[in-house]
């Protein structure tokens, strides 16, 4: 905002009044009719005017009432009314920028054109002809300038709510381009691979209870494949619910398929499923994860199975993992590493994916960051998890090592 804007900004009307004031205390002392020094009454009436004006310079209109009082005062009593009249016409200036209503200013303007006009009543008509001109200058202008400077300050409002209504229907048409996309990935979800993983259970529950003589080792894998299948077909169909309607949940809380204090559970579920599956795994799970929060809670657990997913994949069946989850002043330390052994069975084709990307983003959400490469024998990944800002630190808690076991292969 220019200096000109910044002068007529309705917060500094104090500025103003004082600048015009000095405006009349150097007219008074210097620039007086035809170099005589001003009169005591009209001092007295210049004193009032200003004091008047930097009293009321929030009531504009009380103002004005004021110093078309002064000025009808002062016509009849100094010569040289020029403080009184300009007094009173910026006070006609404050009220049209400020008034609310319109009957107000021409209320107003009316008043002020009476009381200056009283000066030419019985006059000769020359004189009223100069009192015209000069209505026309000290009731004219400033009403003339005051409804300008309105109009460009209505002009700007209206800019500026235009602007937030643009900016809120971009926003409105966001949501709503991300809520179809959403229903459009929940569709999917639900449609396709909702229906294939049904699928799967419903084959695998079937073939459990028709093949009633197999192998030990086929039921458990049997057994695993089904719950496992189960576990996913709820995860989904809780990510479908979340996709639809992301209102109605609690946050990220809502993802989780797991309360927190359920977390070492099921991190040993998944070190069981990958011995199952012939990894040999040595887990040292800090019993303190279970007191973390939601999302920390969860990011662990799905890091550690996408880890040993790509350990069965990469590394083969006979390879030796090690999980690391240990919770030091309230941060939570995880790593997993292999020793690279063995070729990555036909029926999990190796090769390039998402795996390491999709955990690289779900570490960098929470402020961490993913450290994945080969090491001497193997692969390792890990990374840190700060301290949720809430969280208190946790103590050191006894480790549970959890002994590693060979499981057969699966048949």
């Amino acid at each position: 905002m220019g200096w000109a804007g910044r002068l007529f900004d309705t917060r500094d009307t104090l500025v103003r009044m004082a600048l015009l004031d000095l405006s009349g205390l150097g007219y008074l002392v210097f620039g007086t009719q035809a170099g005589r020094p001003p009169t005591a009454t009209q001092w007295v009436l210049a004193v009032v005017a200003f004091t008047v004006a930097l009293v009321l310079h929030r009531r504009p209109l009380v103002n004005l009432l004021a110093q078309a009082a002064l000025l009808a005062v002062a016509i009849p009593l100094v010569d040289d009314i020029m403080i009184n009249q300009v007094g009173a016409s910026w006070a006609l200036l404050e009220v049209t920028m400020r008034a609310r209503r319109a009957r107000t200013i021409w209320l107003a303007t009316g008043l002020l054109a009476v009381v200056d006009l009283t000066d030419s009543i019985g006059d000769p008509v020359g004189r009223v002809t100069s009192g015209v001109f000069g209505l026309t200058l000290e009731v004219g202008v400033p009403l003339l300038l005051g409804l300008v400077i309105r109009a460009n300050r209505e002009l700007g409002r209206q800019a500026v709510e235009r602007a937030a209504a643009e900016q809120r229907r971009h926003e409105s048409e966001s949501r709503a381009a991300r809520a179809d996309e959403r229903s459009a990935i929940a569709r999917e979800l639900h449609d396709v691979v909702a229906h294939h993983v049904a699928s799967m259970v419903l084959r695998i529950g079937v073939a459990r209870h028709v093949l009633t003589d197999l192998d030990p080792r086929v039921g458990e894998v049997f057994d695993d494949v089904h719950g496992t299948g189960t576990a996913a077909l709820a995860e989904l169909r809780r990510l479908v619910e979340v996709l639809r309607n992301p209102v109605g949940v609690r946050g990220d809380a809502a993802l989780t398929a797991i309360e927190p204090s359920a977390l070492p559970a099921a991190l040993g579920a998944t070190v069981d499923r990958a011995r199952q599956a012939g990894i040999t795994v040595e887990a040292d799970i800090d019993p303190a994860v279970g007191s973390l929060d939601a999302v920390r809670g969860l990011a662990v657990l799905r890091l550690t199975q996408e880890a040993l997913t790509n350990v069965a994949k990469h590394a083969g069946s006979s390879a030796l993992a090690r999980v690391v989850v240990a919770v030091r002043d309230g941060a939570v330390h995880w790593e997993v590493s292999d020793d690279g052994g063995g070729a990555a069975p036909a029926a999990m084709p190796s090769g390039g994916g998402h795996g390491i990307t999709g955990m690289r983003e779900r570490v960098e959400v929470l402020g961490g960051r993913l450290e994945a490469g080969p090491t001497d024998a193997g692969w390792r990944v890990g990374t840190v998890l700060a301290a949720a800002p809430a969280a208190s630190a946790t103590g050191a808690a006894p480790r549970n090592r959890v002994a590693p076991t060979d499981s057969p292969a699966p048949a």
